[in-house]
């Protein structure tokens, strides 16, 4: 199973791709070979949806849920309204729920059967969530998907699989980092990757960031809290 995002251009190997995959990958040559697109371009907005505009969302409603008690409940309640209180809504995204990481528990989102994924809270899924491996192995050996994203929990610690469908999607709200108590929600949000709202990473540290950057250029697993 890869944990690569990048999104070249060269593709000697599209004989390994599954068909859908070919299928769209013969397509964006044919129009860049035309003219009609331009693969730089084309990076740019799956790199923006992918890390930027999703993920952005889905931090914010995990930053509200750790500074706003009430909000965390809400969420916990009713994760769709919840989250469209905060203005995100829209396909993909209209029947939510959010599973709450403890001391004790860790949760883990996957899609059997194909790839539903809330794209409102968390932009468009990674090509790992969507690959055969990952569907499989998160349900049959979900520590093992961890451990290969560098998460290793304790052998004492629960790990739980939802298995989103076209009805309903999840996100994971992760436990807020250690020594967060002085920070504001936008600076809580910042410490949020689309990983551990996904359940395969945990949330950055305080300081992990520079001060220039506004959000984390890729998931991570981070280091637990």
């Amino acid at each position: 199973m890869t944990h690569d995002h990048h999104h070249p251009h060269d593709h000697p190997h599209d004989n390994e791709l599954d068909p859908f995959a070919a299928r769209v990958r013969a397509l964006e040559t044919i129009l860049t070979e035309k003219g009609l697109i331009d693969p730089a371009a084309v990076d740019a907005i799956v790199e923006t949806y992918e890390h930027k505009v999703g993920p952005r969302n889905g931090a914010r409603v995990v930053a509200r849920a750790w500074a706003d008690p009430e909000f965390s409940d809400w969420l916990a309640r009713d994760a769709t309204a919840a989250i469209a209180s905060l203005g995100y809504t829209g396909r993909q995204g209209e029947h939510m729920q959010a599973v709450f990481n403890t001391e004790d528990t860790h949760n883990l989102i996957v899609c059997t059967l194909c790839s539903c994924y809330p794209w409102t809270v968390l932009g468009v899924p990674p090509v790992w969530y969507k690959a055969p491996p990952y569907r499989s192995q998160a349900v049959i050996n979900p520590r093992g998907v961890l451990a290969e994203f560098g998460l290793k929990l304790p052998e004492t610690t629960r790990i739980r699989v939802w298995d989103s469908t076209a009805e309903l999607r999840y996100m994971v709200v992760p436990m807020r980092p250690a020594e967060t108590a002085d920070l504001g929600e936008e600076e809580l949000a910042r410490l949020v990757t689309r990983d551990c709202m996904i359940g395969t990473g945990l949330p950055l540290r305080p300081g992990s960031l520079s001060p220039d950057v506004l959000w984390p250029a890729t998931g991570t697993a981070g280091t637990a809290p």
